[in-house]
């Protein structure tokens, strides 16, 4: 008898071990609330309980349940458990129960302990935002909140969005199969009609079956101005190892009906893309995404997809370290005043997500946290304003009615009166032989700021016309370059424009949102074979020719000139009056044009692109005396004058729409991340 009590008790640690590895497959699968039962029938097991515990807070945070984590991550650190993880995560899951000052001591634990040279740099920054709760805290705030009860259940109702009378909304309400990552339905997409936020639940309907797919979580929508293409989230159906097969999809309204949704091209199989938001005019889709990006900061991070004229997504833009942190940022929305609003749990706040807004102010960006009530240690998220001072916004903190709410809310602030400022302008040219004024069509302009940081771009159409949203006080340049098979008949053409001393100023503001429209033209120059450019202010002391500061000021003109128009090949040429003999002039000339060649040169111009050639006197634009043989200094000075001509056009390369290079974005993603809310 005494020898099967023996094998029992050799046999009770490999069982507890075959169940921790169970249990971990299915933590790797995202099967988080499956794992979460599995670890738990080892609590009680001294050998694995330290690590079920730990394993069981994990599964909480990768299923966005933080708060719920902070017990099991505690049970773990106190039974022993090494790794340094357990108090950085503990630290997040306090500062969720508003805890602080545990969350700074835990924080500083793992300062001592870790190695992990990413999170120890996160952790630098959360003592950092810790420390500015302060601030936070004692924040004047104008907003006023009220959770939307007639809508919200105690299951999840989240990322609402107003379009054309209806209030969408994402919710998994009416139960269905269960998700296995979070123990709870899978979600669709509902909508419900609403003035305001007086919302008619008698009109409660969830979008069709064939937007909306049975067994997947479909979530987190966003309409075009025009109301006629939406693009929204889909999937986590579980089919997948991990939670990453979350993706992009978009429909179009044609004959009274959604198509087919699609996958967006900039979404792959194998990424994480969520929470997508159209900009204001519907020419740029908004989105988070967790993938291998080159300017990925960690975590999720927030980037931007630029629509081509035929309504294809392309150039997947990171928004940078200004707005991304190796935290997580998700959720986007442009508000009519061009701000962006999102929410984050790496930037300064109160625990979990925290909604912020960016602003740019003198061509900064600087990102503001919105404080209380709208924030709150909890999950705040989602947010959409019908209006410049009221809107709705998501978040699960423990005043609602279960899980995530939607809530309301109205801004009193006094200053809060705005004004967008926007740039109008029309793309011409001139007719060669008339000089009159012509539209010139399918022309490429880009907005970009005195750092040469691109802002916004378009194709114009038949009109010519192009509009961008602009700031107060800075300074941009509008690039405009000639698209389809007439590219290489006009030179890419830069037009400075400024805001400075253009804004309003607020006293004599009027309406809560004003609008105001400045008007330019762009001219763009047609490329003339042979046909001579005087270069102006180009000047050399008396019989010299080197380069004066002066002259290289036009010459940094013609520099960027040959960036800009990477296919021409020029004749850079230099000329003299009449003054001393011909051969003297002959040679000062070349001279001269050879040392302008060179400064091109040294500006990084290649030399294969670029002739010199002096012609002396020998080609005067004026006379250098007058009729009766006396001086003409005005007729001399212009002979003395560098010019240059293209003599040559390579063939252009990529002057058409930009089409996407989906190799170029090819994703991959870690597969404990992303798990929860689409």
């Amino acid at each position: 008898m005494r020898k099967y009590w023996f094998i029992l008790f050799l046999l009770i640690p490999l069982a507890g071990y075959s169940q921790l590895k169970k249990a971990d497959k299915k933590l790797k699968r995202g099967e988080y609330e499956l794992a979460i039962a599995a670890y738990k029938k080892l609590l009680d097991n001294p050998k694995y309980a330290a690590e079920a515990n730990f394993k069981i807070g994990e599964a909480y945070r990768l299923s966005n349940r933080i708060k719920q984590a902070k017990p099991y991550y505690e049970a773990a650190i106190k039974q022993g458990y090494k790794k340094p993880e357990a108090f950085f995560h503990l630290a997040y899951a306090l500062k969720a129960h508003e805890d602080y000052r545990g969350a700074e001591k835990q924080m500083k634990q793992f300062l001592q302990i870790g190695q992990d040279e990413k999170m120890l740099a996160m952790a630098e920054k959360e003592l950092d935002n810790l420390a500015y709760l302060v601030v936070l805290n004692e924040k004047e705030t104008y907003y006023r909140v009220k959770n939307l009860s007639a809508l919200n259940t105690r299951m999840a109702e989240y990322s609402p969005v107003y379009n054309n009378g209806y209030l969408y909304f994402t919710s998994n309400r009416y139960g269905g199969k269960t998700y296995k990552a979070t123990g709870t339905p899978f979600t669709n997409i509902y909508r419900v009609k609403t003035k305001g936020a007086r919302v008619d639940t008698t009109t409660i309907e969830p979008l069709p079956n064939d937007l909306n797919t049975p067994n997947a979580n479909d979530g987190t929508i966003t309409f075009s101005p025009d109301g006629k293409t939406m693009v929204f989230a889909k999937g986590n159906t579980g089919k997948r190892k991990g939670t990453a097969d979350v993706n992009l999809y978009i429909s179009r309204y044609r004959n009274k009906a959604w198509s087919e949704p699609r996958m967006l091209p900039i979404s792959r199989p194998d990424t994480w893309d969520s929470s997508p938001s159209f900009s204001r005019d519907g020419r740029t889709l908004y989105f988070a995404s967790l993938r291998d990006h080159p300017d990925a900061q960690g975590g999720i991070d927030l980037y931007s997809a630029r629509m081509d004229r035929r309504g294809r997504f392309g150039q997947v833009k990171n928004l940078g370290p200004e707005i991304n942190t190796p935290g997580d940022e998700m959720f986007p929305y442009i508000s009519s005043d061009g701000h962006l609003y999102f929410s984050s749990t790496g930037h300064p706040g109160l625990g979990g997500l925290d909604i912020f807004v960016a602003k740019r102010q003198g061509g900064k960006v600087t990102v503001e946290n919105l404080g209380r009530p709208i924030n709150s240690s909890s999950d705040d998220f989602g947010i959409f304003l019908f209006k410049a001072d009221r809107g709705f916004f998501s978040s699960n903190r423990p005043e609602g009615k279960g899980d995530d709410d939607i809530w309301t809310f109205v801004n009193t602030d006094p200053n809060l009166k705005t004004v967008n400022y926007f740039l109008a302008g029309v793309t011409k040219t001139r007719d060669e032989d008339s000089g009159k004024e012509q539209i010139l069509a399918n022309v490429k302009v880009k907005l970009v700021d005195a750092n040469d940081n691109e802002l916004d771009e378009m194709v114009t159409g038949t009109d010519g016309k192009f509009q961008f949203r602009v700031y107060e006080n800075e300074n941009y340049e509008l690039i405009a370059e000639k698209q389809g098979k007439d590219a290489e008949k006009y030179y890419v053409t830069r037009v400075p424009y400024s805001t400075v001393g253009k804004s309003i100023p607020q006293e004599e503001l009027k309406e809560l949102v004003t609008n105001v429209t400045f008007d330019t033209t762009v001219y763009l120059e047609p490329i003339i074979l042979e046909k001579p450019i005087v270069l102006k202010n180009i000047y050399y002391e008396f019989a010299k020719w080197d380069i004066t500061p002066q002259s290289a000021q036009e010459l940094d003109r013609l520099v960027q000139i040959m960036k800009d128009n990477p296919d021409i090949i020029i004749e850079l040429s230099s000329h003299t009056d009449s003054v001393d003999t011909e051969a003297y002039n002959m040679r000062l000339s070349q001279r001269r044009a050879e040392a302008a060649v060179n400064y091109l040169i040294q500006a990084g111009i290649s030399p294969d692109r670029l002739i010199a050639k002096g012609y002396g006197e020998s080609r005067p634009i004026a006379p250098n005396t007058n009729p009766d043989g006396t001086d003409n200094p005005e007729g001399r000075a212009l002979n003395r004058r560098t010019e240059f001509k293209v003599i040559r056009i390579n063939k252009r390369k990529g002057k058409g729409d930009n089409e996407f290079d989906e190799d170029k974005y090819f994703e991959g993603v870690d597969d404990d991340d992303g798990g929860g809310r689409l």
